[in-house]
């Protein structure tokens, strides 16, 4: 199947071509960039979706993120070689999420791509996850593997897990489809860059603004030869830890609940045991009084703690930088509205 080719002039669609940048985070990548910035060359020219869209590679963001080996200089060897491969150089090792958002926020173009640094990730598939966002008129397409992750029964089981406790724990957002190859809007993907707050999970901040997301298809390929991952047991945990609490404030709402629930338990158990002592004196003088001091005391303690959580429900999300709106133009005028004809 040829999943891209040629445009013909006479199918260019209104509005000319759509032009994709691509942000590829940069930690431990010497020996699998050149590949990867060379397969993206090849779309660097006026290309066809399979359903008629013509789009191309207009820039390669290589996000330096101060890995240990040596990739900056492969960064500058793909600038030289490539005019439309640059390099964004981070101060220090910020992290992936970090430096893809960085990478975001410097691109220019219709629409994001971010890609793995590793090959993982084919971008030939870029036209077809184009297709599915113009098909289905979405702003956020994720890749959706239709081959196992290449990693062990473990860890794919553990992701699975983790994704479930975070869509119950965000309150309806599909974690399952997140994916770290996505094609996004660039008007979503720049202002997502510009006001998501330190320790933000991406995919989270995206779904705060973008609407439900798609999926399209692709064929995930084996991790760079020589390649060891990059994520640890601590690195997947602090991930993981991450989404749970950017994925909402459920967790604080659970909190306050608990806390109206057992002050209303305690004001109920006091009376009743209040009755029961009116008909059937306690043998210990004073249990009764402690026991109607403890209950209403701690229901008391416990509503408050839930207010204090509502507070704070609030603080968390300005401090994440949850926007109350996002304006953008008219989707018939933008890169949406760039239909091919039938």
């Amino acid at each position: 199947m040829n999943i891209v080719g040629p445009v013909p002039a006479d199918v260019a669609p209104p509005g000319g071509e759509h032009l994709v940048s691509v942000v590829i985070p940069v930690y431990q990548a010497e020996r699998h960039l050149p590949s990867v910035v060379a397969e993206l060359a090849a779309l660097n020219r006026s290309t066809v979706s399979p359903a008629g869209a013509p789009f191309r590679v207009a820039e390669v963001l290589l996000v330096h993120d101060c890995g240990p080996d040596d990739s900056a200089r492969v960064i500058r060897e793909m600038e030289q070689e490539h005019a439309f491969a640059r390099g964004i150089w981070l101060s220090r090792n910020f992290g992936q999420h970090a430096a893809t958002l960085a990478g975001m926020a410097s691109a220019g173009g219709d629409w994001i791509v971010t890609l793995d640094e590793d090959g993982q990730h084919d971008p030939a598939y870029i036209g077809a996850m184009l297709d599915v966002a113009l098909a289905e008129q979405v702003s956020v397409v994720y890749a959706r593997p239709t081959n196992s992750a290449p990693h062990g029964a473990v860890r794919n089981a553990a992701s699975r897990g983790a994704k479930r406790v975070v869509n119950v724990l965000s309150g309806g957002a599909d974690t399952s489809v997140f994916h770290s190859y996505r094609l996004i809007l660039g008007e979503v993907g720049r202002s997502v860059a510009a006001y998501a707050g330190s320790g933000v999970y991406l995919d989270i901040a995206l779904g705060w603004v973008a609407g439900p997301p798609a999926t399209a298809p692709v064929v995930s390929r084996a991790e760079g030869e020589g390649r060891r991952s990059g994520y640890s047991t601590r690195t997947l945990l602090s991930h993981f830890w991450r989404m749970v609490l950017t994925g909402g404030t459920r967790g604080l709402r659970l909190v306050s609940g608990l806390g109206i629930a057992f002050a209303v338990l305690g004001f109920l158990l006091a009376v009743f045991i209040v009755i029961r002592q009116l008909v059937h004196p306690a043998p210990v003088a004073g249990w009764t009084s402690l026991a109607v001091v403890t209950l209403i005391c701690t229901g008391a303690i416990l509503f408050s703690l839930g207010v204090i959580a509502e507070y704070v429900g609030v603080a968390v999300n300005m401090a994440m930088g949850k926007p109350l709106y996002l304006i953008t133009q008219d989707p018939a005028e933008g890169p949406l509205g760039r239909r091919p004809r039938p």
